[in-house]
């Protein structure tokens, strides 16, 4: 579960303990998941000793009949949980100098209750760079079930097409799709909220499904995911209710065309920046680059969105095992907007999408 290279991290850069706190980390190092709420949970890792996690109490049978076969200490809520976890790194070892904390996601509050505890210590150092690098590269493992959570998101496309009709709201749409991925395909967590947008609330990529009612000849977009095993799809497709204007098959093709040339043009070698590049001076030179207005792609794997990010002056070098989003986007205020999204692996013979839904324009039927 890769401990052993957090293990080594630790001896190479001089840090005797990592405290992680990031609750998908920590399922990314020990293969148990879960939500702590308000509640401490970490992983206790150490460069000459070995780990531990610390959870309330109420999680230990749980951790202990998970994947994790190392030591679980818990808490009750009537106990000081800084405390116990101090106790037990002293079991473990009398080297507390320096610590690695991910700065990312420890709050001020608990660093600051942790530090209470080690006041000659140092938490100067981010062990967060080092997993994001560690993260980047999937096995075939994960891989796979990033395959998993692509089918779903196929999937619920499907059913989301299927919905459409006139009055139709867009909340109404989605919470088709969720209920349908449960009762169907037994998905009990989306990777985050669906979104459905028509018309010219497509235009606000992240305004996420309202009351709006679906009208005829409308552009209809749609984003969404799901959680499969622990890992996470992010796929959108647009599609046409009714017929669509002159216009608006414009910038789909365009965004189709920035999409798939972007797609063949993710091999290894390209940089992050010479990939967006690909879909962007399409957009551009088209005559809308004004309205391409986010990255065209960020990474993907426990998380949604997680490193890299695939945007203009990243000269990172992309490898095989490298999974990200490849998604232009144009969004014309007050009219339509339009986004393709595939996640996807590069492999030594280019990029393979995780989705496989059709990306000709969709013309659906209008229905009552």
């Amino acid at each position: 579960m890769n401990l052993d290279k957090l293990q080594q991290w630790l001896q190479d850069s001089g840090n005797d303990i990592a405290y992680i706190s990031n609750p998908i980390t920590i399922s990314y190092f020990t293969g148990y998941s879960m939500d702590p709420h308000e509640r401490i949970f970490a992983l206790l890792a150490f460069k000459d000793a070995d780990p531990f996690i610390f959870c309330p109490a109420l999680n230990v049978e749980e951790a202990k009949n998970s994947e994790w076969d190392g030591d679980v200490f818990g808490y009750l809520d009537s106990e000081d949980p800084w405390s116990l976890i101090a106790d037990n790194v002293k079991k473990r070892t009398s080297e507390t100098h320096n610590w690695a904390i991910e700065k990312d996601s420890l709050s001020v509050s608990h660093y600051q209750l942790l530090r209470s505890e080690f006041p000659s210590s140092s938490f100067t150092n981010d062990v967060s760079p080092f997993i994001e690098k560690l993260r980047l590269y999937k096995t075939p493992e994960e891989i796979k079930k990033l395959q998993g959570a692509g089918a779903e998101a196929d999937f619920a496309f499907k059913i989301g097409f299927d919905a459409i009709r006139t009055g139709a709201t867009e909340r109404s749409i989605a919470g088709q799709i969720d209920y349908q991925l449960k009762i169907q395909k037994g998905v009990m967590h989306e990777s985050f909220e669906t979104i459905v947008q028509a018309g010219k609330n497509a235009a606000n990529p992240h305004l996420g499904p309202t009351m709006n009612q679906v009208q005829p000849n409308e552009l209809v977009l749609f984003d969404l995911g799901t959680m499969h095993d622990g890992y996470a799809s992010d796929s959108s497709r647009t599609v046409a209710y009714g017929t669509p204007s002159d216009k608006q098959r414009e910038i789909y093709e365009v965004d189709r065309e920035a999409q798939q040339a972007a797609i063949e043009a993710a091999k290894p070698g390209i940089t992050a920046e010479e990939l967006d590049s690909v879909a962007r001076d399409i957009i551009t030179n088209a005559g809308y680059g004004e309205y391409f207005i986010h990255r065209l792609g960020h990474g993907i794997g426990k998380n949604v969105h997680e490193y890299p990010s695939i945007v203009q002056g990243n000269d990172l070098v992309l490898e095989e095992g490298m999974c990200f989003s490849i998604e232009p986007g144009i969004y014309i205020p007050g009219f339509a907007g339009v986004r393709i999204e595939d996640c996807g692996v590069v492999t030594k013979d280019g990029f393979k999408p995780f989705t496989h839904t059709d990306k000709d324009l969709k013309i659906l039927p209008l229905k009552d």
